[in-house]
C-alpha cells in the first residue's frame, strides 16, 4: 500500500467511526420544531456556490444549503458527503469518486455524476481557485465520477468541499437549489434570510445512529453592524450570534451561553503594495515595526487572542510557521520611515485606512492603528464605507492604500491561505507581486512528499512576511452566543463557517 493509498485509509477509517459529525443526532427528532433566530452583521454578496464572489459571511451560509463530495471535519479531516467513497491513484493525478445513493436535490429530482461534472466544470470555467489544476472530469456512470488533475496533488481532496448544484442550473442566483440539510425558504434584502429543513435530506435514510437537523427553521437576521447584534441579544429579538470577545465581554454571562472558537481568518492591516508610497518595501517595514499587535488585542479585544505574524491560521498548525511576527519598535520605525524620506522637514506620510462599517472589532482595531502610527509620524486616517463599497473598491478595483479586514479560507488547506499572494491570483487584493513567493509556492505545488511541501509553505510565509506585505496581527478569538439554556451542539471547524445542522435544543429542567 502506498503512501497515499495509507492515508486515505486512515481518513476514510476515522470517517466511519465519527459518521458524520457536523449534523446532530436524530435524538431531537420527537421534540417540537423549533426555529433559531441568529444575527450576521453582513448579507451574502451571491447565493451560488461556484461563484467567486462568495465573501466569509455568505459561504457560512451556504454551508448549510450546498454540499459537496466531501465536508470537512471539525479537525479539518475530509469526511464522505455526497461520494460516500474515493480513491486515489496514479500518485495523486486520479481521484476517483462513489456517488451515494438517494442524495436528492430541494426540488425532489435525484443527484448523478452528470450533476457532478456540471458543477466542476462551471467552477473551472469560473476561474475558482485551484480547480483549474483539473485536466478532465469523467462520467463512466451516474454513480461514479474521475477527476484527472493535470499534475499531482495531494492536497487537492479538500477542494472537493465545493456545492454540488443541478445539471444544467445556468441562474443559480434564483434557482438555489442544493443538497444540504436546509434550503432557503426565503430572502429579504437588508432584512432576513430564511433556511428550512430539507425533510427529504438523504441522511435520514442512514442506518442508526443516523444524523439529522433538529432546527426545522432557522431565521438568518441582518444587522446593520456588530453593536446592533449586540443590542438585538440583549433585547431578545435575535436568539444568538457571533462576537468578538470585546462585544461579548458586555453581555450578562447569567443570561447568555458564550462558546469560544477562533474565526478560521486572519486579520490584517492589508497595504496595497502597489501604491505609492506602500510600493517601497521600507515603508510598510516601517508600519510593521510600528503596529504593536498585543495592544491591538488588548484594546479592542479585551486581551482575547494571540498575535500571528502570519498569513496562515495557527489552527493549520502541520503548516503555520509562527514567530513571524515583527517586534514592535517605534525608533526603528521612525528610522525606516526616514530612510524612505519621511519624517523630516515637515514632510509626514499620510495613510488612509478603509474599513467596513458593519465590523464593529475592524473598526476598532482601526482607531488603535491610527494611534500607534502617530507615534512614528505617519498621519492616518479612516474612511468608514459599508460592506458593498469595501468589495467594489478595496477588493475587486484595489482601489485604496490599506485596510483592516480578516480573510478567510474556503476550504481547509494552508495551499489556500497562501494563493492569494501569487503574483497573478484574481483574489491578490493587496497587489504582492514576488518571484521568489511565486518560485517557492510553484515548487510546493508540484511536491508529492507531505513533510517537503511544508517546509515550502513554511518557506513562502517567511518570505511575505520579510518583504512586510501586510501586519498580520490575529486569528481572531470569537464568541458563539446563545440565549442561556436553549441551544446545544455548536461545533466549531478550521473554517469560517456555523453547522446549523449540528445545533440542537438543551432539556429544560
Amino acid at each position: 500500500m502506498n503512501k497515499i493509498n495509507k492515508k486515505l485509509f486512515l481518513i476514510l477509517a476515522v470517517a466511519a467511526l465519527v459518521l458524520f459529525s457536523s449534523c446532530v443526532r436524530d435524538r431531537n427528532d420527537n421534540k417540537t420544531a423549533v426555529e433559531l433566530r441568529f444575527g450576521y452583521s453582513t448579507e451574502p454578496s451571491t447565493f451560488d456556490p461556484l461563484s467567486t464572489a462568495n465573501t466569509a459571511d455568505g459561504r457560512s451560509i451556504l454551508f448549510n444549503v450546498f454540499e459537496g463530495l466531501v465536508k470537512p471535519h471539525t479537525d479539518g479531516t475530509m469526511l464522505p458527503c455526497i461520494a460516500e467513497s474515493w480513491t486515489i491513484e496514479q500518485d495523486a493525478i486520479t481521484y476517483n469518486f462513489v456517488i451515494r445513493d438517494n442524495v436528492y436535490f430541494h426540488d425532489g429530482s435525484l443527484l448523478t455524476s452528470a450533476d457532478v461534472k456540471f458543477s466542476l466544470d462551471t467552477a473551472i470555467a469560473m476561474g475558482v481557485t485551484d480547480l483549474s489544476s483539473i485536466e478532465e472530469v469523467r462520467t463512466p456512470d451516474d454513480k461514479h465520477v474521475t477527476v484527472i488533475l493535470k499534475s499531482p496533488n495531494t492536497e487537492f481532496l479538500p477542494y472537493m468541499t465545493i456545492g454540488i448544484v443541478k445539471a444544467g442550473n445556468i441562474d443559480r442566483e434564483q434557482n438555489i437549489i442544493g443538497t444540504g440539510p436546509f434550503f432557503i425558504e426565503s430572502y429579504s434584502i437588508q432584512q432576513n434570510l430564511v433556511l428550512r429543513r430539507f425533510d427529504n435530506y438523504w441522511q435520514r435514510l442512514l442506518p442508526q445512529p443516523r444524523m439529522v437537523p433538529y432546527l426545522e427553521k432557522v431565521t438568518i437576521v441582518f444587522m446593520a453592524n456588530t453593536d446592533a447584534l449586540l443590542l438585538a441579544l440583549r433585547g431578545g429579538s435575535i436568539d444568538g450570534a457571533r462576537l468578538t470577545g470585546s462585544m461579548a465581554a458586555q453581555l450578562d454571562n447569567r443570561h447568555f451561553d458564550l462558546i469560544n472558537s477562533y474565526s478560521a481568518a486572519v486579520q490584517m492591516l492589508a497595504l496595497n503594495n502597489a501604491a505609492a508610497p506602500l510600493n517601497d518595501s521600507r515603508v510598510r517595514r516601517a508600519i510593521s515595526y510600528g503596529t504593536d499587535v498585543q495592544n491591538i488585542i488588548d484594546a479592542a479585544f479585551f486581551g482575547m487572542g494571540a498575535p500571528s505574524g502570519s498569513p496562515v491560521i495557527p489552527g493549520l498548525s502541520a503548516y503555520y510557521e509562527a514567530d513571524l511576527s515583527y517586534t514592535y519598535s517605534p525608533d526603528t520605525a521612525r528610522a525606516l520611515l526616514a530612510e524612505a524620506g519621511f519624517g523630516s522637514e515637515g514632510r509626514n506620510l499620510t495613510l488612509e485606512i478603509t474599513v467596513p462599517s458593519n465590523f464593529t472589532m475592524h473598526v476598532d482595531t482601526a482607531q488603535v492603528v491610527v494611534n500607534q502610527l502617530r507615534i512614528i509620524g505617519i498621519d492616518a486616517t479612516i474612511r468608514l464605507v459599508d460592506w458593498a463599497t469595501w468589495l467594489s473598491d478595496v477588493y475587486r478595483e484595489r482601489n485604496y492604500q490599506a485596510t483592516i479586514i480578516s480573510v478567510d479560507s474556503p476550504i481547509v488547506s494552508a495551499r489556500s491561505f497562501l494563493a492569494r499572494y501569487y503574483s497573478d491570483n484574481g483574489g491578490n487584493f493587496i497587489n504582492f507581486n514576488n518571484a521568489d513567493f511565486d518560485r517557492v509556492f510553484d515548487t510546493a505545488l508540484a511536491e508529492t512528499d507531505d513533510a517537503q511541501r511544508n517546509q515550502f509553505y513554511r518557506e513562502a510565509q517567511r518570505i511575505i512576511t520579510s518583504n512586510a506585505a501586510s501586519v498580520f496581527i490575529q486569528d481572531i478569538y470569537y464568541f458563539k452566543i446563545f440565549r442561556g439554556g436553549t441551544f446545544g451542539g455548536v461545533l466549531n471547524y478550521p473554517l469560517y463557517v456555523i453547522d446549523f445542522a449540528s445545533i440542537y435544543g438543551l432539556e429544560k429542567n
